[in-house]
């Protein structure tokens, strides 16, 4: 599970990396990355693994110990595998960094206004309430999620289960392997005449 914590630019703090790895979608994919890192004496603090918007391609996301695992190093042996199709370093760009937590902590009749108001204060949503315990949803920064983790820690917490960083580049750079235009979006600016080859948009031919 990740310990990591970011700075105030979404940055992530020395001693860690952010690998963002674009990947066939097929079975034992996972499995072979894992076995990959194991074998090579990396660790992983995190890795979260899903669905991107190409079909056929799933994103990794993935948070490395950077000192015991340079960077370059990582992305080498990444790529020596078949079914790894991109490789991105989210390190030392400016970044969202994001991870989910359900937290099951003991409630009562006396604590339980309490507990409503940490989860206020750090915008927590209460997805259960029973007479002896309640479960908090958060999504956040790994600093966010420890710090409400710390809060609830005095009252029990029963059960803990997080997700691990996920991340997205800030502004108009991505991770994907190729963006294309939406078919919508590509035949209004056929017709508008606004689509040259070799330019990039925004371009106007009025």
């Amino acid at each position: 599970m990740s310990t990591a914590t970011t700075n105030s630019n979404g940055r992530a703090r020395a001693g860690s990396h952010t690998v963002v790895a674009i990947v066939e979608d097929k079975p034992g994919v996972l499995m072979r990355v894992a076995s990959l890192f194991r074998r090579r004496g990396f660790n992983i603090e995190s890795l979260t693994v899903g669905h991107s918007e190409e079909k056929g391609l799933s994103r990794m996301t993935i948070l490395v110990d950077g000192e015991g695992a340079p960077i370059e190093q990582v992305e080498k042996q990444l790529y020596k595998l078949i079914d790894v199709v991109k490789v991105s370093d989210l390190s030392n760009e400016e970044m969202i960094p994001r991870e989910l937590a359900l937290i099951k902590v003991r409630a009562n009749n006396v604590n339980r206004h309490e507990l409503l108001d940490i989860a206020n204060v750090f915008r927590a949503d209460v997805v259960d309430i029973a007479t002896s315990s309640l479960i908090l949803q958060v999504v956040g920064d790994e600093t966010k999620i420890d710090g409400l983790i710390k809060m609830l820690e005095p009252y029990g917490i029963r059960e803990l289960s997080r997700t691990g960083r996920i991340a997205m580049v800030r502004g108009a750079k991505t991770t994907t392997v190729h963006e294309r235009e939406p078919e919508k979006i590509r035949e209004i600016h056929e017709r508008a005449g606004r689509r040259v080859e070799g330019r990039e948009l925004p371009f106007s031919s009025d």
